[in-house]
């Protein structure tokens, strides 16, 4: 495993004489930058213990989770209720949906709506939080964060796979070029890489 480190924090900007509450946004993608494709499974087919360990550390953390409509409704017909550990966190933490049609309350605890323009709303959500905000998925919605600003690491879990004419998805298609700077990265199960990026926003 080889770690490349100078944050400690993830969820707090560097000083800068206060500490600011970031947003952070995760994707899972291939090598050729999709974030999913055909017949290719969980995890594009590359389960394993050292992505596990990875998931469940980041879901022990202190935060605030963002999703889009989609990922918000699939997430919650697994995970509201379910019984296994992850989906009692999922459901134990204060989630965020952005969607123009859901209407409050909804079925899956600790969630509220947030409308459109998220990027405003959730600016003021970040400015206010003891907790970092994290995306999960939502592709859609990272890239319009991304586009206005808000979003300030970016943490890229690359899958070893090129899906070529199977991807669906390209993750960063159409959105304005942006200048990255790599805080960490680690490898998982001498497959996988995580790599932790901090954006323009957050320099």
């Amino acid at each position: 495993m080889h770690r490349l480190s100078t944050n400690r924090d993830p969820g707090r900007a560097p000083a800068r004489g206060h500490s600011v509450t970031q947003l952070l946004a995760d994707l899972f993608i291939s090598v050729d930058g999709f974030a999913g494709g055909d017949d290719v499974g969980p995890f594009f087919g590359y389960a394993g213990p050292g992505l596990d360990r990875w998931i469940d550390e980041h879901l022990a953390e202190p935060q605030q989770v963002v999703f889009g409509r989609r990922t918000y409704e699939v997430l919650a017909a697994m995970s509201a209720g379910a019984p296994d550990p992850m989906s009692r966190r999922l459901t134990a933490l204060p989630k965020f949906v952005v969607s123009g049609t859901l209407q409050e309350p909804l079925a899956w605890d600790n969630s509220r709506v947030v409308r459109p323009d998220a990027a405003r709303a959730l600016a003021a959500i970040k400015a206010h939080s003891p907790a970092p905000l994290r995306t999960m998925g939502s592709l859609s919605l990272v890239n319009s964060l991304i586009e206005a600003g808000v979003v300030d690491r970016l943490r890229l879990m690359v899958f070893p796979i090129i899906l070529g004419a199977r991807g669906r998805e390209p993750v960063f298609a159409g959105i304005r070029t942006e200048h990255l700077l790599l805080e960490r990265t680690e490898i998982l199960d001498d497959r996988i890489v995580a790599l932790d990026y901090r954006t323009t926003a957050a320099r």
